[in-house]
């Protein structure tokens, strides 16, 4: 014994100090762990991080101990052996060159020579850091990867200039940190380096234009934030001055950026030449109007949001329920709006939720946070008369001069409901917005008074129209309003302020409640016209004469407005023969006739001659006449070969076509690609759209696969993101031609549409029932395969957090696959009877018609018992009616399994694991709820031999509490004797005899001995199964427990052939 403990001593100091080990150089908190991305000891594994880890690994393998010269030929070796091997070594060099700073000359070096794809591996995963994890990476990490774009752009790297745009949004606003002003000062040097480049691309120009003349702003104070600033300064007066109707395209924005920075001395002279010179900057520059009539662009205004930013705000905006709001704004506020620089961060984030955020109708009928509520709390948190009068103007920047024709309800909607629903619980904000309207009208720009006041004109009228208020009047003439605002609003806005007498149809004493700021207002007689406002659906008809009316807000249809292509500020920087084509396109009205032109622009393109600095400047020019063909429906009606033919006999088809036509390997197959890039950039409709055409030409049969051409040759650069991407915005615009891609979209893209639940998510979340139909006949005619069993489980519990409808419908999906149901039954240890009935049910109907397995019922009685919870009991009862046999055997063997694992293992395990982990216990419950069910019926399920005896093998080795909790089921068992063991006559001598006789132990000498191990034998032969049942113990009742619960231990000693009586 004592050599057992000696060597169990140095096993334990052993474990002890290996445990110890590894734990003594673990950092602190918060220090960074990984080589790339800082975290904390808490952390998981980044899984960018580990597969980046593992491709470093690949490299150093394939180079160790080589020299230069042999190491890249071994590089290139692998290379040439796939497409995986290809990213493998691209993403291992990438990695190198942002951890190992001094081997980045000549990883940058490899990289370029080794790789075959234009960078495009390098240039996607680039794009996903900084999108995803710029926020953590080290340091070091950060300073080469801006020390790579930079490479990347001295290069030429077809697509640097996208990577470099992506890195600037990452320079936040109103934030004068350390880091982020090397940023903002790094990404400068760049630009100005590599100025001959810039100016190739017009999207680059605008965009970088935008970005610094909004940083200007905050940077003022110290020495060191006025030399940045001045280098700022210079950097957007020169490409203002060279480019500036590449600076146009920005829009009104540019006049509101260039007013806040206008006192500088060299502003101020471009200032007056805007104002002034027009003519200065530009030959087809008429004037500030044209510019402040021109609608900013959505990506210029989300520009200036870094990714983190603009993730959160959109989670307020479509997940967030209104009245729950006030957490999230708290750390938004703590985060990003809290240092006295954040003030100008408001406006950036006013003109975003105006210009960007437009929610769906779905979102807006629903209880999701508003934005004219968040817009109100950024008003409330100005502590500067300046941010104050800034955010105001970022509201009602839109509307000064609003043109109905061009500009959008949802950019003027928020301003108008902030001052509405803010009158009662804030009477000063709604004041002081009032009083800003109209005093901007003569003091914006004086000359253009009369256009400012048209604007607004144009604005009000347009939310009356709209329904967004039925009347003003409640508004302009309130008395919570002073007398003076109130005559300034009258004599503004003469035509906005008579009371409306009310309709007839509507009684004056019912009312309408308004949420706001968790309070329930009463709402005012005659602020909404509830008969006539039809916003979009026609719901709340009155069912009923006599019944109460029910009014709800109803979400704003925005009218297509056909606007007549404007392609002057890209046309004149064609080269002449293009530039007469373009002209010829724009004044062509009839299709073929457009088509024929296109075919021309085409052969142009694919000349050896063709100017490809051009292309961005065509491209621009083509969204912008195609414009209309990107509209309405894509599909035909009715859907025959004729119908389909005649539907992508369009210009712009004309692209896709040619594409079809030529061999990858053919010099122009790039330039066309290309071509589509860049269009791509400009109208994203053209992905569904070039999908569309591959499946519905005949022309395009068997050429699906040009679209991973397309996918790769975009800014996105990844297959996955370009499609999903592609099929969000054709569900967004057409459900019809979603359901007519889905199979050839699964069919063609296996890899990219199996492999999770996104595009399910987005099928499942529009169709209708006689679309899901439709899709469950494509499936079991074997035309459609949405789920393979690999990933079928994924996608299941994926679904769990989806609507109901949408739930009900993935597993109609599912059902109609020939998927086993053995596949997916570990999802029941993922469901909760009240938060997920919608699996549940579904799961239920269909273990309905199987006949039980031993997984099966496992999973099946694993769930957590609860009185309210029927699943189980209810299959286990149809399954006792149906296959009796099958389910008893199952029962038993699962009985005895579970009954043999200790008792403290058992329940240390299921209480570390986060699934539920089958118990005997749980066993006991549900076999009790079924034989309470089954108690008054005909049926014997209960009185099965498998049954019985698992019983009465449970029963003997279990405690006495589970023996009184479950005595009726135990009783069952207790009359019932096992034909299949020989009498205990038998047994009963022998077993007692050769158990002494093995050690030669001697009989008890005394009848208290005798007793004793009468009662060790009893229980020897019952866990031993050497006979059928023992009444009576003949030892002293208060050690009759204390024998039962030691019967595994007498059983071990019994094994090893040793007698221990425990009661000696």
């Amino acid at each position: 014994r004592e050599t057992r403990q000696a060597r169990g001593a140095r096993r334990r100091g052993a474990r002890s100090q290996e445990r110890r080990e590894p734990m003594e150089p673990a950092p602190a908190k918060g220090k960074p762990q990984g080589r790339l991305l800082v975290s904390t000891s808490l952390d998981a594994k980044d899984e960018l991080e580990e597969r980046l880890e593992r491709c470093v690994g690949i490299v150093t393998s394939l180079t160790s101990g080589l020299s230069e010269r042999e190491a890249n030929d071994a590089l290139t070796a692998h290379v040439c052996k796939g497409a995986q091997q290809h990213e493998e070594v691209c993403l291992g060099l990438f990695t190198l060159l942002l951890t190992e700073p001094p081997q980045a000359q000549r990883c940058y070096r490899d990289l370029t020579l080794v790789n075959r794809d234009g960078m495009n591996v390098v240039l996607m995963k680039i794009n996903q850091i900084l999108m995803e994890k710029f926020l953590k990476l080290q340091d070091v990490c950060r300073t080469q990867l801006v020390w790579l774009v930079r490479e990347l752009v001295k290069s030429g790297v077809l697509g640097a200039d996208g990577v470099l745009m992506t890195l600037m949004k990452q320079i936040a606003g109103g934030d004068i940190s350390s880091k982020n002003l090397w940023l903002a000062e790094n990404v400068l040097d760049i630009l100005v380096d590599q100025r001959e480049w810039v100016l190739k691309s017009g999207m680059l120009i605008a965009m970088s234009v935008y970005t610094y003349l909004r940083l200007i702003v905050d940077h003022h104070g110290s020495p060191p934030l006025l030399a940045l600033r001045q280098k700022e300064v210079d950097f957007c007066i020169g490409l203002l001055r060279e480019k500036f109707m590449d600076c146009f395209i920005i829009g009104r924005d540019l006049v509101r950026l260039l007013q806040n920075v206008a006192r500088i001395p060299e502003m101020e002279l471009l200032w007056r030449d805007l104002l002034h010179n027009p003519q200065t900057l530009s030959p087809q520059f008429t004037g500030v109007l044209q510019l402040l009539s021109s609608r900013t662009s959505r990506k210029f205004l989300a520009c200036r949001l870094t990714p983190d930013m603009e993730t959160k705000l959109l989670f307020m905006t479509s997940r967030v329920r209104f009245g729950q709001q006030k957490r999230y704004q708290d750390w938004f506020q703590r985060q990003y709006l809290s240092t006295a620089d954040s003030q100008s961060l408001r406006c950036d984030l006013i003109r975003y939720i105006c210009g960007v955020v437009h929610p769906s109708n779905e979102v807006l009928s629903s209880d999701i946070l508003p934005r004219w509520a968040i817009i109100g709390w950024l008003l409330t948190t100005c502590t500067s008369n300046v941010a104050a009068s800034n955010a105001k103007l970022a509201l009602f920047y839109d509307w000064l001069f609003f043109n109905p024709e061009k500009d959008s309800i949802m950019n003027i909607e928020p301003a108008i409901l902030v001052m509405h629903h803010s009158m009662k619980p804030h009477p000063a904000i709604t004041a002081t917005l009032l009083d800003f309207m109209c005093r901007i009208i003569p003091n914006f720009y004086p000359p253009l008074e009369a256009n400012v006041r048209q604007g607004i004109f144009n604005s009000l009228t347009f939310i009356m129209e709209k329904r967004v208020l039925a009347h003003l009047a409640p508004l302009f003439d309130n008395p919570k309003l002073d007398r003076e605002l109130r005559s300034m609003l009258r004599e503004r806005f003469p035509e906005f302020c008579n009371s409306p007498s009310p309709p007839a149809e509507v009684k004056m004493e019912e009312s309408v409640t308004l949420e706001m700021d968790n309070h329930v207002l009463e709402k005012e007689d005659g602020c909404y016209d509830n008969t006539e406002a039809t916003f979009s659906d026609d719901e709340e008809e009155l069912n009923n004469k006599g019944k109460k009316r029910e009014f709800r807000f109803h979400p704003i249809k925005e009218a297509i407005i056909d606007e007549p292509a404007d392609i002057t500020p890209f046309v004149d920087q064609l080269d002449e023969t293009l530039r007469e084509k373009v002209l010829q396109l724009q004044k062509e009205s009839d299709t073929e006739m457009q088509c024929e032109v296109m075919q021309e622009i085409v052969d142009l393109i694919l000349e050896e001659d063709f100017d490809s600095e051009q292309m961005s400047t065509l491209a621009s020019c083509l969204a912008e006449l195609f414009k209309g063909h990107f509209r309405g429906d894509v599909l035909p009606e009715e859907i025959t070969e004729e119908s389909l033919e005649e539907s992508v006999c369009k210009p712009v088809c004309l692209v896709f076509r040619n594409l079809c036509q030529m061999q990858e390997d053919n010099s122009g197959f790039s330039v066309l690609l290309d071509m589509l890039a860049e269009l791509y950039q400009k109208q994203p409709k053209i992905g569904y759209h070039l999908l569309y055409y591959l499946k519905a030409s005949k022309a395009a049969m068997g050429k699906m696969s040009l679209y991973e051409s397309f996918a790769q040759a975009t800014a996105l650069g990844d297959l996955h993101t370009c499609l999903m991407m592609d099929m969000k915005a054709c569900q967004e615009d057409d459900v019809r031609l979603l359901c007519y891609l889905t199979p050839s979209i699964y069919s063609e893209f296996p890899d990219e549409t199996l492999r999770s639940g996104e595009l399910l998510n987005m099928i499942v979340a529009v169709i209708d029932s006689t679309q899901l139909q439709e899709l469950m006949c494509h499936v079991m005619m074997g035309n459609l395969v949405m789920f393979r069993k690999d990933s079928v489980l994924n996608i299941l519990i994926q679904s769990l957090d989806w609507e109901t409808f949408e739930q009900y419908s993935t597993w109609q999906l599912f059902l109609a696959h020939s998927i086993p149901l053995e596949t997916i039954i570990p999802i029941l240890q993922h469901l909760k009877y009240k938060e997920h009935p919608e699996a549940l049910s579904c799961l239920l109907l269909q273990l309905r018609r199987e006949k039980p397995t031993e997984e099966m019922v496992k999973m099946v009685l694993s769930r957590p018992c609860h009185p309210e919870d029927q699943f189980t009991t209810s299959i286990l009862r149809h399954w006792a009616v149906k296959h009796d046999d099958t389910l008893g055997e199952h029962i038993k063997a699962l009985l005895i399994k579970n009954n043999s694992l200790p008792r403290k293992r058992q329940s240390l395990r299921s209480s570390s694991s986060k699934l539920a982990q089958l118990t005997l216990e749980q066993i006991l419950e549900h076999l009790d709820n079924l034989r309470l069910n089954l108690m008054n019926t005909k049926h014997n399920f209960f009185t099965q031999t498998p049954i019985l005896q698992a019983l009465q093998h449970v029963q003997a080795s279990c405690d006495e509490a589970h023996k009184m909790r479950f005595s009726d089921l135990f009783s069952l068992a207790e009359e019932f004797e096992d034909s299949s063991k020989p009498p205990k006559s038998r047994r009963k001598a022998p077993v007692a005899s050769s158990l002494r006789s093995r050690k030669g132990v001697a009989p008890p000498a005394s009848n208290e001995e005798e007793s004793a191990s009468s009662s060790a034998s009893v229980c020897a032969r019952v866990w031993l199964g050497v006979c059928q049942s023992e009444h009576g113990c003949s030892c002293v009742s208060s050690a009759l427990p204390y024998c039962q619960s030691n019967c595994v231990t007498l059983l071990y000693s019994m094994y090893m052939g040793v007698y221990i009586c425990f009661f000696r």
